[in-house]
C-alpha cells in the first residue's frame, strides 16, 4: 500500500478558498487513478474529485462541480483539492486516496485501496 499525507485542512468562513495536498513516499501520482474522498459525521464516505492521468481525465461529484479543481504538481508527487466557494456543506474529513483497483465509478471508495489519515475541513457560517 502507499502512504499518504494529507495537509491543508482547517477553519473557514463560507465563500471562502482552500486548497488540500496530499504527498506520498515513493510514489508518483502518474499513473493510475488518484482522488480525493470525504466524509462528515454520520455519513458515508463520498468521492469529491478524482484525477486520472493515463485517461487524461478528471470527474468530480455533482456537489463540487465547479467549485473544486484536482490536480497534480508537474513532478507528480504532489495531488491537489482547490476549493472555492466553500459552503458549511462542505464541513468533512477529507481524505486522499490512491492505488485504484479498477472499476467503472471512479468515484467509489471501494475503488481505492490506500488512504491517507485524513484531514478536516470546517466551514462555518
Amino acid at each position: 500500500q502507499v502512504h499518504l499525507v494529507e495537509s491543508g485542512g482547517g477553519s473557514v468562513v463560507a465563500g471562502g478558498t482552500r486548497q488540500l495536498s496530499c504527498t506520498a513516499s515513493g510514489y508518483r501520482f502518474d499513473h493510475y487513478c488518484v482522488g480525493w474522498f470525504r466524509q462528515a459525521p454520520g455519513n458515508e464516505r463520498e468521492g469529491v474529485a478524482v484525477y486520472c492521468p493515463v485517461a487524461g481525465r478528471t470527474e468530480y461529484a455533482d456537489s463540487v462541480l465547479g467549485r473544486f479543481t484536482v490536480y497534480v504538481d508537474n513532478a507528480y508527487t504532489t495531488l491537489y483539492l482547490l476549493m472555492k466557494s466553500l459552503s458549511p456543506e462542505d464541513t468533512a474529513t477529507y481524505y486522499c486516496a490512491a492505488d485504484y483497483q479498477g472499476g467503472i465509478d471512479y468515484l467509489s471508495a471501494a475503488a481505492y485501496r490506500s488512504w491517507g489519515q485524513g484531514t478536516q475541513l470546517t466551514v462555518s457560517g
